[in-house]
């Protein structure tokens, strides 16, 4: 194999959880808290329901679950499926970076290979700090949409690994691996350009899917192509540019998963700044008093959430939780931003397009020169009486310099798996979610996870 997929094969044999430190164990498993409350929160939409339909079409000696109604099925379709739950809000984790993306997509992979192999919790932690730590060091480095390509270029790969790690693969195997979910599996950029359709909250969990389909065929002796990445045609001559990977977490190198961001508010990230602005705003002024809303942020919130027509006037949720004009419009009539912010009726609500045409947006130069390191994002009201005011912040609630305390991780949880579990199933699954290095068998917790 090519020097890049031995690379990333050594690694992911290297890796332990005795390797952790205390606080990189402690935020994945927050990370995983959060990914599983945003499944149940996604639970009941129709991408969810579409998939799991498609579940009940597939049987398997070696079976998964899907989350939320508990059925048996493959494990490369309970990753689907289980990822198209965790996504759909857009209310899962988030790595700010040039690629961007959300890392925990990745996790159905882990559980859905963990679940039949009955892996303990300290192997789900090690697979999912794995998964992230590889997601993340190509998401840091490479743009992938400006190249036209989506963010499951990296999920298929961080997804692959953590399966093949959970299966025990060899290091032979599990380049192969590698290799089965790189070549196979480039997606379009075209997921997230213009309207948003419901694919929007499925891409990755193909990517998912893929990644773990990878590591079965890997398992049962499939061999992949030698040159992945560095070979003629490879990934790096094809989509990225080369990519230095070195070095990866461990020892002095802290993990990546400690530099994800927790979202606070069901909306893509660079919308969160300028939704914690206008609710602190909207507690100074009559809302009825305002004249124009004017939003300075950095250039690629500016591309992704107010840079096209359909931005303004949002007809799908999957645009609406995209669009800066219409979750600050939301922020200010409401006083909140929650699920329920995106349901048809409000988003087809004639009465929000006057206000959000009082929202301009414009690229601030300064705020572009900090991002990724920074995500700042000014709002300013103008009132009809001719009174300024001005917000500004750099950390948006949920970053990892400004993270979520566990008492509010907590409350997002079970507002989420409430939708779906009984409030004693909540609080049970939580309780052993926060203690998950000392479960034995992963099955009994995804056993929580259903009605």
């Amino acid at each position: 194999m090519d020097r890049t997929t031995e690379l990333i094969s050594s690694y992911a044999l290297s890796i332990e959880y005795s390797g952790l430190p205390p606080a990189t164990v402690h935020e994945t498993k927050r990370r995983i808290i959060d990914s599983l409350g945003c499944a149940m929160g996604g639970f009941d939409s129709k991408p969810a329901r579409i998939a799991r339909r498609l579940t009940s079409l597939t049987s398997s000696t070696f079976s998964s679950r899907v989350l939320g109604s508990g059925g048996l099925t493959s494990p490369e379709m309970a990753a689907f499926a289980n990822t198209v739950m965790v996504r759909y809000l857009d209310y899962n984790d988030t790595f700010v970076s040039p690629g961007s993306g959300h890392p925990s997509d990745m996790l159905p992979a882990v559980l859905a290979v963990a679940d039949p192999c009955h892996a303990s919790g300290k192997a789900v932690i090690t697979a999912t700090v794995l998964a992230y730590e590889i997601y993340c060091r190509f998401a840091e480095q490479v743009s992938s949409r400006e190249k036209g390509w989506d963010q499951g270029v990296f999920t298929v790969i961080g997804s692959a690994c953590a399966a093949a790690k959970i299966l025990g693969l060899s290091e032979k195997q599990m380049a192969h691996a590698i290799s089965l979910a790189i070549v196979p599996n480039l997606p379009l950029n075209q997921t997230r350009v213009g309207e948003l359709s419901m694919w929007k909250g499925c891409a990755t969990a193909a990517a998912t899917r893929n990644g773990v389909f990878a590591a079965l065929l890997a398992r049962e002796g499939m061999e992949g192509p030698y040159e992945p990445f560095d070979g003629r045609h490879g990934l790096w001559e094809q989509v990225t540019g080369p990519v230095r990977l070195v070095p990866l977490g461990g020892g002095e190198t802290p993990f990546k998963i400690n530099e994800t961001t927790v979202k606070y508010f069901p909306s893509q990230i660079h919308t969160q700044v300028p939704i914690a602005l206008a609710l602190e705003l909207r507690k100074k002024v009559n809302i009825e008093e305002i004249e124009s809303i004017n939003i300075e942020t950095y250039g690629i919130a500016l591309q992704n959430a107010a840079g096209g027509p359909e931005k303004w006037d949002p007809k799908t949720r999957e645009t609406a939780d995209h669009s800066l004009p219409y979750v600050v419009s939301m922020a200010f009539r409401d006083g909140a931003l929650t699920p329920a912010s995106f349901t048809p009726k409000r988003i087809r609500d004639p009465a929000l397009r006057p206000f959000m045409q009082k929202v301009r947006v414009r690229e601030n130069p300064e705020f572009t020169r900090q991002y990724p390191e920074a995500q700042v994002a000014q709002v300013e009201l103008l009132t009809r009486s001719g009174q300024r005011i001005v917000e500004r912040a750099s950390y948006p609630k949920g970053h990892w310099k400004n993270p979520l305390t566990d008492a509010e991780l907590e409350v997002k949880f079970h507002s989420l798996a409430q939708t779906v579990l009984k409030p004693e199933q909540s609080r049970q699954a939580l309780e052993v979610l926060e203690k998950l290095e000392e479960v034995d068998d992963i099955a009994s917790v995804l056993e929580l996870f259903q009605v």
